[in-house]
């Protein structure tokens, strides 16, 4: 079974198709036609199966039109049943359809246009009977002050509408007849060439043209209209303008009035032109606009152009300039340079030294105030003390110099600048600008040595070639390496090319060795004089004595070390041996030639002491506190007196022995002898063998010492004279005069005794004769005496005076007493 929508579909498609290609048909019918009616157009191509239905005409938008148009349904043509108007309407849209009565449409729809041909039935008019217009003196000919409308009811486009505009007449026709020309097919009216020229504003009244338009082109025939036209000629107010001067930033209402221009004639239109482009507006009535804020470092300066022109853009006259200046305000602060490398400047430049040029630019109106900058200096304040500063600035030109304190190399120095426009004055707008200075270092320090003195060095004159002497050290106070590297050499001192320098090119050390052997017979010292030196050249002053050391070197002279007279020393003493006995003396192997100074080492007991010189050991205190068969032992040290350091040294061993059954030391009685004092030069001589045969039996010398009273040992002195007797004397200059016992101890092999010497101090006469004291001799006077009769004496003496005065006293009194006559007279001269 067949689906119901194909039916209906296949139902429609010869509908559809018919309708899709039937064209529309033009016809062409002539205006106002005079023939007869009703007037076939064409014939329509109607179905003759489909005669039983009927034809329906319609016109635009199914509007019926069966007064004026009509289709026989006989012969089908289409027919217009009176003549047609194209100024009524140009043109006819018709369709043409068969239509059963209940309006199903059999055919068509076919559409039909029918276009009224024109025919020149049209008179042209102007848009008004008489025109007037104003003209400037001042236009430019050819440029058309005025446009003539007029029109004509004919078909646009064809010679029936074609208009062609003439002037007729010109009234007055002075200066010249042709002031005017009229532009054909726009009818704009503009000045001849001549009349541009001879245009006079003086004669009187309007010009007054007679103006004709006509259709049908260039064609003789056509119908015309003529109007008139007054023009008036008016004075020209196209003037230039003084330049306008407008404050940037101002805070005014926008658009802003600045200024005005006025084209006297007629039919105007303003146009403005900007260079560069800019804020600004022009109205009709030629009033001139700011309509925004300036800036004027943006742009100081504008150039607008306006333009008077027609309607159709066309310039009556040269444009008129006009120069807006934009006043410069104090708005910008000024700018310093972008901040560069460190300036470098060397160290020791003078005082005046250019560092460098600040420039800052302000952006405000050059030459004005608002970009008038100066500087000033807003750092470095100088220091407590000094009279200048390091840097000076003038404030004009942004230069700074060095001023009259130094700068030391390596110093940086940031400077802070101000920049300050209206030439600093108050309100002035600032800015801070920075320069970084480095003072680059010159070679201007010479080396110097730490020390300047060295020594004295002591050198053996043994020691090799080679050895180091002394190492010295030098400074340099510039900081560039270069110019920190130092030379050294001997300047002094070395003749004989003894002494030699060593040292590395970078090393401020330097190493004085010995070259050669060192004599100090023939030479036993030297100052060698070593000088330092930069090896760059130096600037400004030379080296000073700091550039000098000397070094002294003493020759120690190589002597063997001194030799005993034994290698070790050894001897006996009983116990209980008193203090100050005389062990032993050392002695050197040769002495003749060397003297020694002698000391003790290790006495830990203090029992014994020794001669400085002498070398004499003697018992310090009382051997008490040993035991017989005991041994001691010290060591001896032996000094050369001339060469301390040269030394010697040798053991003594002392063996204690069991004391002697000896007598008890009574002393015994010496005869007594006189000694002076102060001390002269002689003493009491002391004799070791005693009258006892048994004490004095034996062999070998006999040893004398002072009792160990510590006075005893102070005031004398005893020293042997051979191996049986010593001399005593005294030790100290004076000793009270008196008489003194002086115990003496006397050592012979194995036993001691002591004696007691009785000498007498006394002072002493020329002859070394001791003065003794006198006793009172008889019948002298004694004191009590004396002291009588000299108070006797007085006694006289002072009565004999009291008299004298006395009477003196009396006698004065007396010649007071005399009358005045008694007087003698003065003899006149």
């Amino acid at each position: 079974m067949v689906p119901a929508w194909l039916w209906l579909l296949c139902f429609s498609i010869p509908q559809v198709l018919p309708e899709a290609q039937i064209a529309e048909l033009l016809v062409e019918v002539p205006e106002n036609y005079g023939g007869n009616f009703p007037l076939y157009l064409t014939k329509l191509s109607l179905p003759r199966e489909e005669a039983e239905g009927q034809v329906v005409l319609s016109g635009d938008s199914g509007r019926a039109i069966e007064d004026l148009f009509a289709v026989d349904p006989e012969s089908g043509f289409l027919l217009v049943t009176r003549a047609l108007d194209r100024e009524e309407q140009a043109e006819y849209q018709l369709q043409v359809t068969l239509e059963t009565v209940d309006g199903h449409v059999l055919w068509g729809p076919q559409a039909v246009r029918v276009h009224v041909k024109d025919e020149n039935d049209q008179v042209p008019h102007f848009s008004q009977a008489i025109y007037r217009a104003q003209l400037s003196q001042g236009t430019r000919p050819g440029i058309p002050f005025l446009f003539l409308e007029a029109s004509d009811g004919d078909e646009p486009g064809t010679a029936n509408s074609d208009l062609r505009f003439h002037i007729l007449s010109q009234a007055p026709a002075q200066p010249s007849p042709d002031m005017f020309q009229l532009e054909p097919q726009l009818g704009a009216l503009a000045l001849s060439p001549k009349g541009s020229t001879s245009l006079d504003r003086a004669l009187e009244g309007p010009y007054q043209l007679l103006v004709q338009v006509k259709d049908m082109g260039d064609q003789v025939s056509g119908h015309q209209a003529t109007a008139t036209v007054d023009v008036s000629i008016v004075e020209n107010t196209w003037v230039p303008q003084e330049p306008v001067h407008l404050a940037e930033n101002l805070k005014v209402p926008y658009p802003h009035h600045i200024a005005q221009v006025h084209w006297s004639g007629g039919d105007v239109h303003y146009y403005l032109e900007i260079q560069p482009p800019g804020p600004f507006d022009v109205d009709s009535e030629g009033k001139l606009y700011v309509t925004s804020e300036l800036d004027r470092e943006a742009q100081a300066e504008y150039l607008l152009q306006v333009w008077a022109q027609n309607s159709h853009s066309e310039a009556y006259a040269e444009p008129l300039e006009l120069r807006v200046v934009v006043m410069d305000e104090n708005d910008n602060v000024p700018v310093c340079s972008p901040p560069g490398p460190p300036v470098s400047i060397p160290e020791l430049s003078p005082p005046g030294t250019e560092v460098t040029r600040l420039s800052a630019e302000d952006a405000d109106a050059p030459g004005s105030p608002n970009s008038h900058i100066v500087y000033r200096l807003l750092s470095l304040e100088p220091e407590e003390g000094t009279a200048g500063r390091a840097f000076e600035l003038d404030p004009t030109s942004g230069s700074v110099t060095l001023g009259s304190v130094p700068l030391q190399a390596g110093q940086n120095t940031r400077l802070q600048v101000l920049a300050i426009d209206l030439a600093g004055a108050e309100g002035g707008l600032s800015s801070t600008c920075e320069i970084t200075v480095t003072v680059s270092d010159v070679n201007d320090h010479a080396p110097e040595f730490t020390t300047s003195q060295i020594g004295p060095i002591n050198i053996p004159e043994d020691v090799e070639p080679g050895t180091l002497v002394a190492t010295l050290m030098a400074t340099d106070a510039d900081l560039e390496p270069n110019f920190r590297l130092m030379k050294f050499a001997i300047d002094g001192g070395n003749t004989e090319g003894v002494f030699g320098l060593v040292w590395e090119p970078d090393s401020s050390y330097v190493q004085l060795r010995l070259l050669k052997n060192l004599s100090y017979e023939e030479a036993p010292s030297h100052e060698v004089i070593v000088v330092v030196q930069n090896v760059a050249e130096l600037v400004g002053p030379g080296p000073g004595p700091g550039a000098t050391a000397t070094v002294t070197v003493l020759v120690e002279r190589v002597l063997p070390p001194p030799t005993l007279d034994q290698d070790s020393y050894k001897t006996t003493v009983p116990v209980g041996t008193p203090a100050g006995f005389l062990l032993l003396t050392v002695q050197p192997a040769d002495p003749m030639n060397r003297s020694l100074r002698f000391s003790l080492v290790n006495d830990s007991e203090g029992w014994l002491c020794i001669g400085n010189v002498s070398g004499e050991v003697h018992t310090a205190r009382s051997l008490q506190d040993v035991q017989p068969g005991d041994t001691y032992t010290v060591l001896v040290e032996a000094q050369d007196a001339d060469e301390p350091r040269l030394s010697t040294s040798a053991t003594l061993v002392i063996h204690f022995l069991k004391a002697p059954p000896a007598p008890a030391l009574t002393p015994a009685p010496v005869l007594s002898r006189h000694l002076c004092t102060p001390r002269q030069d002689h003493g009491v001589i002391v004799s070791g063998p005693r009258e006892d045969p048994d004490l004095a039996s034996g062999h070998g010398p006999y040893s004398f010492a002072l009792g160990p009273n510590p006075t005893v040992q102070r005031d004398w002195r005893l020293q042997p004279l051979n191996d049986s007797h010593a001399y005593l004397t005294l030790a100290l200059l004076w000793v009270e005069p008196r008489e003194h016992m002086v115990p003496v101890v006397v050592k012979h092999n194995a036993q001691m005794w002591q004696l007691l010497v009785r000498v007498i101090v006394c002072r002493c006469n020329v002859e070394g004769q001791c003065m003794r004291k006198v006793g009172r001799l008889k019948g002298m006077p004694t004191k009590l005496s004396a002291v009588g009769i000299l108070m006797g004496t007085l006694a006289v003496i002072g009565l004999f005076l009291i008299l004298i005065f006395t009477h003196l006293s009396l006698a004065r009194k007396k010649d007071l007493d005399q009358p005045a006559d008694s007087m003698p007279l003065k003899a006149a001269i």
